[in-house]
């Protein structure tokens, strides 16, 4: 709760507003029924009209300021709520933005959302509506109680049975259905999943007709989110009833003994009726409560779920880092092993022993699953190795600050990702100060100059999101283009020219090699006409190094690469 409760601070003016004026609101109402009271006995019994209308005009100015306060108090309410559920979106969103692809593999996409959206959604939407119940209820309560035991002492010990009844029933309720609420956000996150699964392979659902099949699995999830919401809510929904039952109990108890009083001379007219709008209020104060309180079980479970995401622990920080750059773009792997799970039984790269040169093209070809993409991906610390080290220009790349580290590298990625926005808004996150000119010269290395005046309005073309609107070797050479505005010591190129032509792929290539020499360069690749030219081919097997040389030494010596390049050229020959 405390930490919780600290982002609240930034809105520290606000929730004082409106706890005083829900605190001035509430003494206001319950100044009316003592008004009330001394209104029938004292205006009404003499019939003194002049009377009566002074406290009834003192009634109307009472309840329209406690109107003000209120609208006041809701206002500051909603401002401190939806600002203390922005600043809990903001750090959890800065907390995803320092995860590592391990801590991310531990949390699935669709989970990740829910708890920066739903989860959050429950959490301010508690405070905007639950600051006002939260601090009235109290005041309203022991106010209320504290006149009744004024006005007639016999008839308020009502109240001591009353409470206790309402909040054992409230707490057999809330024992029940707070892990209803855990269970029911959970059932979101599926929901959220089988949407965004679908969404995202909507061409290969359609293409091979499984809208029904998918439908299916979205009426499974969405049922099981229906039956645990419906029961997580039927629970809830006892509290009216039981607020109810305890409170008509007590007005029929009250009118009974306050019967008698009134017939035997020990309690007045007007004192009941005061007395009786008392206990309304204290029976709806307890209302209040117990509705805070299911509020309050809901927004924990969520924000349990929250602290799961900001508590996760970094697996790659910058502890040992030192005020270094990457200059040259040599790299080493010196023995490394690496498995995504501490707990996995077998490693996915085995005593890996590798030294590139700076500005060596190197090749890395292999079966598909031999760990191609794993190995590339510990140069820019995107995972860190589990034994042994990686090494640029001869430091641990622990040692370097990750920002300059990713900096120095530029990745194209197996899967190319493009954003929502045009070419240029996309181009310019190899390099946000880019001129046009390096943009253009990007582009023409890239082979991208060959489609960009196709489009509709050139560089500032829509692409739409995931880039859409262009095709998938158009978005490769795009990825590419970007990754060179980037100016990097160290090039890694994922299987990025899969989708492009040969002729293209060749023109690449050429424009890579004439206009980077300097940077060192790793490609990895299915075909081998990708890397033929590389100064070193390196073939992965299993997780491990099968052999490295050049295009022609592993095809006069390497029984792997000769069955690689038969089983190409025959595809050629067909």
């Amino acid at each position: 709760m405390k930490r919780l409760l600290s982002y609240l601070k930034k809105y520290k003016t606000a929730a004082l507003l409106a706890v005083l004026c829900i605190i001035l609101e509430t003494f206001l109402e319950l100044i009316i029924p003592l008004i009330m009271a001394d209104m029938v006995d004292t205006g009404i019994a003499t019939a003194n009209q002049s009377y009566i209308f002074q406290r009834g005009l003192l009634m109307g100015v009472c309840a329209l300021a406690a109107l003000i306060l209120g609208t006041g108090s809701a206002r500051f309410a909603a401002v401190c709520g939806q600002g203390a559920g922005a600043e809990i979106r903001k750090d959890e969103y800065r907390k995803l933005q320092q995860f590592s692809f391990s801590n991310t593999d531990r949390f699935r996409t669709s989970s990740l959302v829910t708890r920066l959206t739903g989860d959050v959604t429950n959490i301010q939407n508690s405070i905007s509506s639950g600051l006002r119940p939260a601090f009235r209820a109290p005041v309203m309560m022991i106010t209320a109680v504290g006149v009744s035991f004024y006005i007639n002492k016999e008839l308020a010990a009502v109240f001591l049975v009353a409470a206790p009844a309402l909040g054992i029933l409230l707490f057999l309720i809330i024992r029940r259905v707070r892990p209803l609420y855990s269970k029911m956000q959970k059932s979101v996150d599926l929901v959220n999943r089988i949407i965004q699964e679908n969404l995202a392979a909507i061409r290969v659902v359609k293409a091979y007709v499984r809208g029904d099949y998918e439908l299916a699995k979205f009426e499974e999830v969405n049922l099981g989110l229906q039956t645990t919401s419906e029961k997580a809510f039927r629970t809830a929904s006892l509290n009216m009833p039981a607020m109810q039952l305890v409170m008509y109990a007590t007005i029929l108890c009250i009118l009974w003994f306050g019967g008698d009083l009134v017939s035997s001379g020990g309690l007045r007219v007007g004192e009941l009726t005061g007395f009786l709008s008392y206990v309304l209020q204290v029976l709806n104060s307890l209302m209040m409560i117990s509705n805070v309180f299911m509020m309050f079980t809901r927004s924990i479970a969520s924000w349990r779920r929250i602290c799961e995401v900001m508590d996760e622990k970094i697996d790659i920080t910058e502890e040992h880092a030192k005020n270094i750059s990457v200059t040259r773009g040599e790299i080493i792997f010196d023995h490394v092993f690496f498995k995504y799970s501490k707990n996995a039984r077998e490693y996915v790269l085995s005593d890996i022993c590798l030294h590139i040169e700076p500005g060596q093209t190197v090749g890395i070809i292999g079966r598909t699953g031999a760990a191609k993409s794993t190995l590339v991906q510990l140069i820019p610390r995107l995972y860190d190795a589990t034994e042994g080290s990686v090494l640029i220009d001869g430091h641990p790349v622990q040692d370097y600050p990750l920002k300059p580290l990713r900096d120095s590298i530029a990745m194209v990625l197996q899967k190319n990702t493009l954003f929502s926005g045009t070419v240029k808004e996309n181009l310019l996150w190899g390099r946000e100060d880019a001129s046009q000119e390096e943009i253009e010269e990007a582009c023409r290395i890239a082979c991208v100059d060959e489609f960009i005046e196709r489009l509709e309005k050139g560089y500032d073309t829509d692409l739409g999101q995931g880039g859409v609107n262009v095709s998938g070797g158009q978005k490769q050479r795009l990825c590419i283009a970007r990754a060179l505005l980037k100016k990097p010591r160290v090039l890694i190129l994922d299987d990025s020219t899969s989708a492009v032509d040969t002729a293209t792929e060749a023109r690449i290539r050429e424009g890579l090699a004439n206009h980077l020499p300097q940077t060192t360069k790793i490609m990895i690749a299915q075909r081998i006409s990708s890397v033929f030219h590389a100064d070193k081919i390196i073939i992965l097997e299993d997780g491990r190094i099968h052999a490295a040389g050049t295009h022609r030494e592993l095809l006069a010596n390497d029984s792997i690469y000769q069955e690689i390049y038969r089983s190409q050229q025959e595809g050629v020959a067909l």
